[in-house]
């Protein structure tokens, strides 16, 4: 399995780590992989546009209900 080295930490940032492992249980190094595989799991600009754009998609052409007339309704109740 492919390794990288991160060099030159501010010790501040070590130390947060350490105590940031200890809290989850984990090593500096399982914990420092954990953060760098979420990050790489994140979803581009490009994805989340075509996700929302999927989303909207969906309610082409429907008729909403205009919730902000019913909310002042039920508060003047």
């Amino acid at each position: 399995m492919p390794s990288i080295l991160v060099r030159d930490l501010d010790p501040t940032t070590i130390k947060r780590l350490k105590a940031q492992a200890a809290r989850n249980g984990r090593s500096l190094q399982a914990e420092a992989k954990a953060i760098i595989e979420r990050g790489a799991q994140e979803k581009t600009i490009a994805e989340l546009q075509r996700q929302a754009k999927a989303f909207s998609k969906r309610f082409e052409g429907r008729k909403m209900t205009d919730t902000v007339r019913l909310i002042r309704e039920d508060r003047r109740r």
